[in-house]
Formats: structure tokens, sequence, C-alpha cells
């Protein structure tokens, strides 16, 4: 029997966190699949597979070969021309070996879904097996797409977008979700307008002459020169109290010896800040401190800054009714305003193209001592928060469809 026909007398509302509970455990058994199969950015071909096997099991229609593993579902309401909205869900996973002593721990040696988009995958099946139950309740379309490649520049989100995604899904607005360690798991966050950076990668290649180490007389010593642009660097400040930044290296790379001075260090690291002038004006300030410095020593500098994922702006309107959607739905106390984050997500280069409402959701739960952060190898989440993910996001999809 359809589940739907069980509780039609039940209000949407209702029905949609019935639906949400009874399909609680298939939920979770897919978030462990997932979890257990982890696989690298732009590398997510099992998982790709695994999901379009999902979407066939409820008859949901599919298009895939986006980006290579992406795909976009399709769950069409009543009189589906009315209104497209979409909703983004990442796949990849971390290099990170996984600490974890639990069953569902990652099968692959060095790959852990560390950042939560197995959860993310998991509340998007979720959904698309509610709002299918429900399609003659609702009104336009859903177009639900599963991303590849979020945690490698230049994005999976970018490189869809040039493969005519938009065209393809022709959205009027789009939802992404993401888990948040520091919140409880039943329990979610919003921010109305720019909320995470935008992230920048900077690359530094100093060449001097190597040599002996005894005879610095005949060597252009690369190391304090690259001390130096690093001390340079990091004085250099936001222009204004309004615009916050980070500018930090984390990694440098000699290859010399005790005695042995190299002909070149490397120095890695990012740039992330939440104003698109500084943002440029800082890549040059970044290139002529680095290379002036060099060349005064006599030696060159060669600069690369990889541009990365853009500032991520929530739209203000679709984002506050999202809000009141969510207390009605979870009650106000389990809905929370979340702060600025320095942190990048290329959700913006969606949220760019079209309206997008990007909010978090808990998976926090200090009792059972799950509270380790994002991109660590003890990463894990509160079950629970699977169950307030997939009734949360139908009912926001069908509030925005209605609006």
């Amino acid at each position: 029997m359809n589940s739907y026909i069980r509780i039609r007398n039940m209000s949407l509302k209702e029905t949609i966190k019935s639906l949400a509970k009874q399909f609680h455990s298939d939920t979770v058994n897919i978030r462990n699949h997932i979890h257990s199969n982890p696989e690298l950015s732009f590398q997510e071909f099992e998982t790709s597979k695994f999901i379009k096997g999902q979407l066939e099991a409820l008859g949901i229609e599919y298009e895939d070969g986006f980006v290579k593993t992406g795909i976009v579902a399709t769950i069409e309401g009543k009189d589906p021309g009315t209104k497209t909205i979409a909703m983004r869900a990442d796949l990849d996973a971390l290099p990170i070996l996984e600490e974890n002593d639990v069953p569902y721990k990652s099968k692959n040696d060095g790959v852990m879904h560390a950042c939560g988009h197995d959860v993310h995958t998991s509340v998007a099946l979720g959904m698309a097996r509610v709002l299918n139950e429900i399609r003659e309740e609702f009104t336009g379309t859903l177009k639900l797409i599963f991303q590849p490649g979020e945690e490698k520049l230049p994005g999976g989100a970018s490189l869809m977008i040039e493969e005519g995604i938009l065209d393809k899904i022709n959205a009027t607005a789009i939802f992404g979700i993401h888990v948040m360690p520091t919140i409880d798991a039943g329990q979610v966050g919003f921010r109305s307008g720019i909320y995470m950076a935008s992230a920048d990668e900077i690359y530094l290649t100093i060449k001097g002459k190597g040599g002996h180490a005894a005879l610095p007389a005949l060597n252009i010593d690369p190391l304090p020169i690259a001390a130096e642009i690093l001390v340079e660097l990091y004085k250099i400040t936001s222009p204004a109290d309004d615009i916050p930044m980070v500018l930090a290296f984390g990694k440098m790379n000699a290859n010399g010896a005790t005695n042995v001075i190299p002909s070149e260090v490397t120095i890695e690291g990012t740039f992330r800040t939440m104003n698109e002038e500084w943002r440029m004006e800082l890549h040059q300030i970044v290139a002529k401190t680095a290379q002036d410095i060099a060349v005064n020593h006599g030696a060159e500098c060669e600069v690369l800054i990889k541009k990365g994922y853009p500032c991520l702006v929530n739209d203000e309107a679709m984002t506050a009714a999202a809000k009141t959607a969510a207390e009605e739905f979870l009650g106000k106390d389990n809905v929370g305003e979340l702060d600025l984050r320095m942190t990048a997500d290329d959700f913006a280069t969606f949220s760019q193209a079209m309206p997008g409402c990007y909010f978090r959701l808990g998976i926090r739960n200090e009792e059972e001592g799950i509270t380790s952060g994002v991109h660590t190898p003890t990463f894990n989440i509160d079950e629970r928060a699977l169950e307030t993910g997939v009734g949360l996001m139908s009912w926001l999809v069908i509030e925005e469809l209605r609006s």
C-alpha cells in the first residue's frame, strides 16, 4: 500500500514528518553505505551508480554524466511547469584516514566522508522519496542536483554550470544543506545575506641559486627570502573592520639538507574574504610583495593565485521565508541564527546564478561523544539528524514552490 494513503488524513506538514520518520532507517542505511564507500573529488563513480540505483527503485527520472559523475533528478508535482526550484547535494569525500570504530567505517583506506557529504546526499535521497510519495499534494517541480567535486578547485558547481546545467534545470531558486558539528541534532541554523567567504589558493615559488652551505657567497639562498616574504605577507590587514579576511600559509617546501642550500622554495596558502573588490586587490598586493622582495635579493618569485569559490550570499527574502518555515516545522527553539564563517563552499557559484538558501543541519550529541569537527578523522553524526534533514528539506521545498 502507498505510504501516503495510510496517513492522508494528516495535515501535509504532519504527513511529511511521519514519512521522514517512517523512512528513517532506510535513510540511515543509505548514509552508512555511502560513508563506507567514500570516493575523492571527481572520482565518485560508484557513489553515482548507487544514487542512480536508488532513484530507479523509486521510479524517479534523472539525467547523468554531468562532469562524469553528476546527476540531476526530477520530481514533478501537479502542474510541473508552474515553478521549478533546485537542491544541491555534494558527493565527494576527503583524503583522510578514518579513526572511528563503527560498523560503517570507511572501506577505502585514506578516504573518508569527513565533511558530511554522505549526509547531504542521504538527505536528498530521503527527501526525494518523501516528495515522490506526496507529489499530488504540491505544485511545481524539484530538480535534485547531485554534484561532484565540492572539495577540489575549480569545484563541481562551476564545471556543471559550464556544461549548461542552469539551462537544463531552469530553476528560479536553489537550496543547499550542510552539517554543523556545533549545533545539536534536531536543530538547524540560517543566516541571510553574506554567510561564507571566498577561497583562493596561493602558490609561491622562490628561485635562488643553490650550493654548498659552507660557501654562502656563491649562493642566493631562497630560504631567508621565503621567510621575509612570509613575514611581510602576514602583516597585510583588511582595509576595513567590516571586511573580514584570512591570509594563511600552511605548506613550505625546500629540498635541501643540513649542508645543501636548495635552489628553490615553494610556499602554499589560502586567502579568504567577504569583499570581491578587496579580494582582487589583495591578489595584486601578494604578487607585488613577494616578487619585489625576491628581486631585492637577486632572486625571483613565481606567483600563481588560483581563484576559487566566491563569497556565499544567501538571498535575504528566500532565507527569511525558509527560516520561518523551519520554525513552523521544528519549533522556534530549534532554529538559530548562524555566525559569519571564513570557510567556503562552491554552492556559492549556484547562488550567484539564482536566489539561494544554504543552511546548517545540527549533528552534535555531546552525551554520545559526537562532537568532532568536519575534516577530522573522528567526525561522526547523531543519526537523528537525518530524519530532521529529510523532513525539513521536504517542507522547505514545498513552501518555496508555494511562494
